[in-house]
């Protein structure tokens, strides 16, 4: 059985090695068999020298690295020093980003932070927060240098896998947690302000921050605290930043069912959809989206009157607020009781009159051909002429989920309706987009456009009949 070499491990080393052996062979054969020229030979027995000391040096190297881990062998070779921890001196294997900017390897930085440090290490920068975010181009970075020396950076962390685990926080963080409600329960108005603001930041960057609220239901009520029975004179900044922190809160999974079920939530919402600046109103909107992802949600956000304050938001039509507005009376309408109240609130004659326009028509086309489910929105929306631009959709329109659309209001508008057969049927004489739709639209588009064709020949066929 032949040895185990000490280069049989590292193929590159191998290779280099096989290579100077081949080449001290071809020294030693021309110094054995040169009989005339002195030079070559001492130009031989130079050569043969070389080789023997990079060949020694090699084995040296591989021997002291035999036994070691990568990350030892990376310090062995030459690191660059932007790849090392500022801390630990090491390569870093998980890079994080800390608030002043400055990257260090994870376990190092934490370990720094849960001794109860608030600066950073390198810089002596007081500390915002304490969010660690993975430095995805370093990684990247060092995970090609590694490749580049031939060495496999197989024990580097992930980012991804970091950021899917859920965050341990540091003793410190929990105590800026602690203080920042102690500091928004406070009486003062500038203390108030100060903590929304951190709070609305710290909730935005961090999820380890958005789940300490889930651990405990009376930190939500300790942060809304400040908006409970205020005055129409409300700070507008700390609405603004307690209504941000609250949509950020309710990103979190966990703490959907938890946050709607607040007793103080809801009305505060529905409270700030009608007062405040345009960022409030159009977050509290963004909010009432989140929130409604559970089922139950739904139902309780439809029953507190929410649909009303978010249609007269959609009818003053603000750019900002539109999208989040829009979502949100979406969401909530998948409830089918909850169609019946964006009905009775004025969705439909809104809708109407800013689809008409031209206005929004993508993000409300939609929503209008969920209620038609309802017999009271087809009414109104056959009294408000609606025919006309939904056959201007299905004729112009060049987005193909906007015809379909169109045509599935149509569809039930024609089949609730037989006064508006008329004006269909000519306008399909007069440019025959109906069974263009029929021929080319999506499969569901196809069978609303044939069906409403079907309607309109059988329709000719009694008249003639009678």
């Amino acid at each position: 059985m032949a040895k185990t070499g000490v280069f049989e491990s590292d193929p590159t080393a191998m290779a280099k090695a096989k290579e100077l052996k081949k080449e001290m062979q071809k020294l030693v054969r021309s110094i054995l068999e040169e009989e005339g020229d002195d030079n070559l030979g001492v130009q031989a027995f130079d050569q043969l020298q070389e080789a023997l000391l990079a060949l020694k040096e090699m084995t040296v190297r591989k021997k002291k690295m035999g036994n070691s881990s990568s990350l030892e062998m990376f310090e062995t070779m030459s690191c660059p020093d932007e790849f090392r921890c500022p801390l630990s001196n090491e390569l870093m294997r998980d890079p994080v980003v800390l608030a002043s900017g400055q990257t260090f390897d994870r376990p190092s930085i934490q370990k720094w932070l849960s001794s109860g440090n608030k600066t950073c290490p390198k810089t002596q920068q007081v500390l915002s927060h304490t969010a660690l975010t993975p430095n995805v181009l370093i990684r990247e970075l060092i995970s090609k240098w590694c490749k580049k020396v031939g060495l496999e950076p197989s024990n580097l962390v992930h980012p991804h896998l970091v950021e899917e685990e859920e965050p341990v926080l540091p003793k410190s963080d929990l105590e800026i947690f602690q203080s920042l409600l102690a500091k928004i329960s406070s009486p003062n108005l500038s203390d108030q302000k100060s903590a929304a603001k951190e709070l609305r930041l710290l909730t935005k960057r961090g999820p380890e921050f958005r789940a300490l609220f889930g651990d405990s239901p009376s930190e939500i009520t300790r942060l809304v605290g400040p908006l409970k029975g205020s005055s129409s004179n409300v700070d507008e900044q700390l609405q603004e930043d307690v209504i941000t922190t609250l949509l950020n809160i309710s990103i979190h999974d966990s703490n959907k069912k938890l946050v709607c079920e607040n007793p103080n939530v809801i009305p505060l919402l529905l409270d700030s959809l009608r007062r405040g600046t345009i960022a409030t109103r159009s977050n509290a909107a963004a909010a009432i989206f989140t929130l409604s992802a559970l089922d139950s949600n739904k139902t309780m956000i439809g029953k507190s009157g929410a649909l009303k304050p978010l249609i007269d938001l959609l009818e003053e039509g603000h750019p900002l607020a539109i999208k989040d507005v829009a979502a949100a009376i979406f969401t909530l309408c998948i409830a089918h009781d909850n169609r019946a109240r964006a009905v009775r609130d004025g969705a439909v004659r809104v809708m109407n009159n800013k689809i008409s326009d031209g206005l929004y028509v993508d993000e409300l086309l939609v929503i209008l051909a969920m209620l038609v489910s309802h017999w009271k929105a087809v009414d109104e929306l056959g009294e408000l002429g609606a025919v006309s631009w939904l056959l201007k959709i299905i004729r112009e329109s060049e987005c193909e989920r906007n015809k379909e659309n169109a045509v599935a209001i149509l569809h039930t508008i024609c089949f609730s309706d037989r006064t508006k057969w008329k004006e269909i049927r000519e306008a399909e004489k007069a440019h025959g987009a109906m069974a263009k739709l029929a021929r080319e639209g999506t499969s569901r588009a196809q069978r609303k456009a044939s069906g409403i064709l079907d309607r309109l020949r059988r329709a000719v066929n009694l008249t003639h009949t009678a």
